[in-house]
């Protein structure tokens, strides 16, 4: 495969024009909202379920958080903000939560919404099922209902995390009365879903679209202002541009569009780019490595891989200079959490070479020292590029990779119920509070088979579970923050994921589509206050 790019002068010129933090529009500020109309969405990959209850795949929560309605919703500061509930207090001494829930509001079946939904979805499925709630909701041990209109959440411990984790994309209420009692990994519903949220659905074409319609007895009246949301599958980048830019569909979310473009598509009068909004998922592309296997199971062959890794390269050649190097499990970018005092890794062929001999990996004759299996991330083109940059690079100290590009179904069957791989590139999300994300792959208990984004490495450590424990319950935030320190220093000393780069993220779409949310929460469910002028 050949590629060959000049991605910094691209990265540049995107940068200077603003074009991947947007700036809201205020020309169309005093325009009169027009009601009606269908918005057509480009996504990829297809979702495998329309709840993120306990697969929260991007394109997943992409549809669902239309559908479904979160206790709350962030506002640009991170800061939580009614929805489902109205208010809350937390106690004096930060064991207990009391929600008010909204009163009126009605699933999309006509039964009312009360504190036995948020209960049943608690305790059974955000702490039980959730690969990231496993953690958030570790300290929660029960939910009161007094009335039908209040819940309230006791805690073993005081939790620093809870309210960073109850918006429509995180934790989806569910509906009891038709989960109770039932799997709900294979419940039917998931598939033909009954939310509270601005839009219902209507219908899933497999391999075409899911479309929703408009929830004409939505608590927030007069809301939403389209009438159907139409979200179109379309696998490949060059096709959800095309399409963007012919105007066929008129939101791309997920830097879904070919970074190869950006720089043509940014002088369309058209079109807009904005990338406000994703830094609430802190997203870092990682290499996994799986302890199953005897070779990836030394620590010495994991150190070597991370000495073959050329970062800058990788971002300049596949994502187009539009990233940066990530050497740390938490990203740079949440600098209260943060530390440069951590092992790190730089490109260092003859270090890599020492290190695996030491192994017991010498190169044999031919010059090969042993073979690994590779998958990527099936939800971008990136990755494909990206395996085949990273088979090429490895062969050079004589590792060989066989490089497996799968669909998205295989690839989550693979790595996360059957444990069948040796190395993964992938993406994952850190959250705006690193407990989130952190835990449900570094935790010897978060192995759950068949729930994505879970610990699949089978990596166990007394030291990182002591550190997990620690930040779970630490009610002092400085204190906590300082855990957080040691789990990076730790996470980097055992390699079980080695961080490579920052994810970079943005949404293009149509000028004409008004009203756009690009809050942390809005940027999974923007449409609840968007239209569509003529």
């Amino acid at each position: 495969m050949a590629i060959s790019l000049n991605r910094r002068k691209l990265a540049l010129a995107m940068a200077s024009a603003g074009l991947l933090v947007g700036a809201p529009d205020v020309v169309f500020a005093q325009e009169q909202i027009r009601r009606g109309g269908t918005l057509y969405a480009a996504i990829n990959p297809e979702p495998n379920s329309l709840t993120s209850t306990y697969n929260n795949q991007y394109a997943n929560r992409a549809v669902s958080a239309s559908i479904f309605d979160g206790l709350v919703y962030y506002d640009d500061a991170y800061r939580p903000q009614p929805r489902l509930a109205e208010s809350w207090t937390v106690s004096p001494d930060g064991k207990s939560i009391t929600f008010k829930l909204r009163q009126g509001v009605k699933w999309h079946d006509g039964k009312p919404f009360t504190s036995a939904d948020v209960k049943y979805s608690a305790l059974e499925v955000w702490k039980k099922l959730h690969s990231r709630g496993r953690s958030t909701f570790a300290t929660l041990i029960d939910v009161e209902t007094p009335d039908a209109h209040t819940a309230i959440f006791r805690l073993e411990s005081p939790s620093q995390v809870i309210l960073n984790a109850l918006d429509a994309a995180e934790s989806q209420v569910l509906p009891a009365h038709l989960y109770k009692d039932t799997d709900v990994r294979t419940n039917p519903l998931n598939n033909r879903p009954i939310g509270t949220g601005p839009f219902r659905f209507k219908s899933w074409t497999k391999g075409q679209f899911v479309e929703l319609e408009r929830n004409p007895d939505y608590w927030d009246s007069g809301k939403p202002y389209l009438d159907r949301i139409i979200y179109r599958f379309i696998p490949d980048e060059a096709g959800r541009g095309a399409a963007l830019e012919s105007g066929e569909v008129q939101y791309v979310p997920y830097s879904g569009v070919p970074f190869s473009d950006v720089e043509r598509l940014k002088k369309n009068p058209d079109l807009r780019f904005d990338s406000r909004g994703y830094s609430y998922a802190a997203q870092t592309y990682f290499l996994g490595f799986n302890f199953r296997s005897p070779i990836l199971s030394n620590v010495k062959v994991r150190q070597a891989i991370a000495h073959l890794v050329d970062r800058q390269r990788l971002i300049d050649t596949v994502w187009y200079g539009l990233s940066k190097p990530e050497y740390s499990v938490i990203p740079e970018s949440l600098t209260a959490f943060y530390t440069r005092d951590i092992p790190r890794y730089e490109l260092n062929a003859n270090a890599a070479k020492k290190l695996l001999d030491e192994a017991g990996y010498p190169a044999k004759a031919n010059g090969q020292r042993f073979q690994i299996r590779l998958y990527t991330d099936p939800t971008s083109e990136r990755f494909v590029f990206a395996g085949e940059f990273l088979r090429q690079e490895f062969a050079k100290v004589g590792i060989e990779v066989v490089y497996i590009p799968l669909d998205n179904a295989t690839f989550l069957k693979k790595v996360y119920t059957d444990y069948d791989f040796d190395i993964i590139f992938q993406g994952f999300g850190i959250m705006v509070d690193p407990q989130m994300g952190l835990t449900r792959v570094y935790s010897s208990k978060a192995q759950q088979p068949g729930v994505p984004y879970a610990n699949a490495f089978a990596y166990a450590s007394e030291a990182t579970d002591r550190i997990i424990e620690s930040y779970q319950r630490e009610a002092v935030p400085q204190k906590r923050v300082e855990t957080f320190h040691q789990f990076q220093r730790q996470a980097l000393k055992d390699l079980p994921m080695l961080p490579v780069m920052q994810a970079p993220f943005f949404t293009a779409y149509n000028r004409k589509l008004r009203g756009l949310d690009f809050s942390p929460t809005g940027v999974h469910s923007g449409f609840h206050t968007a239209w569509l002028a003529p």
